[in-house]
């Protein structure tokens, strides 16, 4: 069992024992309620079982507060979905993670992007995404299908196409400085940027290096139709869809949004960073 299940499994079992100490019962009065053995009320609580949605909505409706299954189901929800470590994605390479990303995609009308250091997957060049996709498999370790990693992020790239599609993406300048591969790779990353602007599926904006930032950037992060977050870091997947969560990272993407530029003065910072790698 996966580290991240367990924990996942082990913080859901916490909060089953709160609830049933805010109620006032011991274990075995809870069993006797709910018609189990004391043995799974314990190992439920424990993390050594795994609820269904029907013993989280017995669970909370034997204590008196069935309106708290909501949170408890979505907690199972989240289990498996939440975290999902690189080591196993990229098990078969990257190839399939790239293909999991376009029917993601696919499925999504609404995206609103962050990156604070590398340029959008959307936005990639397939030069600039095969240094990518090279130096992450030697990273990581995993298969090395670069070139089919390569081609599925492309794939990915056709829904920029599509009509009634709106993807609203920010990018903090450093990451058209960030040299990935040789200056030719640069500078034709740079210009398929300058080529989305205008496009009437992609809102770009550049978040200057010398703007006054209500807050510091941290870490990049995508919202999907405004149902999920997800965030990637260097070992893990992490993806969001409490009420909380999506408000908090739609405030940090509004006030990003405040500080950013597009259209022509977008496209000056871009030029900048151009005549930046032709002088080196």
């Amino acid at each position: 069992m996966s580290t991240d299940f367990q924990h996942g499994r082990e913080a859901l079992g916490a909060r089953l024992r709160e609830l049933r100490v805010e109620a006032g019962l011991d274990g075995k009065s809870l069993a006797v309620r709910l018609g189990w053995q004391r043995s799974k009320v314990s190992r439920l609580q424990n993390g050594r079982q795994t609820a269904t949605a029907e013993d989280l909505e017995a669970w909370a409706g034997a204590l008196g507060v069935p309106e708290q299954a909501a949170e408890l189901k979505a907690r199972l929800r989240g289990l498996e979905s939440q975290q999902r470590h690189w080591r196993r994605q990229l098990a078969a390479g990257h190839a399939p993670v790239q293909d999991r990303y376009v029917v993601e995609y696919r499925r999504t009308a609404t995206v609103r992007g962050y990156e604070t250091s590398v340029i959008p997957g959307l936005f990639q060049t397939p030069d600039y995404a095969r240094h990518l996709l090279a130096q992450n498999a030697e990273l990581m370790r995993s298969p090395r299908d670069t070139e089919a990693a390569v081609q599925a992020r492309m794939r990915r790239q056709e829904v920029l196409y599509e009509p009634g599609k709106l993807f609203r993406v920010l990018v903090w300048e450093a990451a058209l400085h960030v040299a990935v591969g040789t200056r030719e790779t640069m500078a034709g990353q740079l210009d398929r940027l300058v080529s989305l602007i205008g496009m009437s599926t992609v809102e770009l904006g550049i978040i200057p290096l010398g703007a006054l930032m209500a807050l510091t950037p941290k870490h990049g992060f995508w919202i999907f139709d405004e149902e999920r977050v997800i965030v990637e870091t260097i070992n893990t997947e992490l993806r969001y869809d409490s009420a909380d969560d999506l408000a908090l990272y739609g405030r940090v993407w509004d006030r990003l949004f405040e500080e950013s530029v597009s259209g022509p003065h977008a496209h000056r910072l871009i030029a900048r960073a151009r005549g930046a790698i032709a002088a080196t």
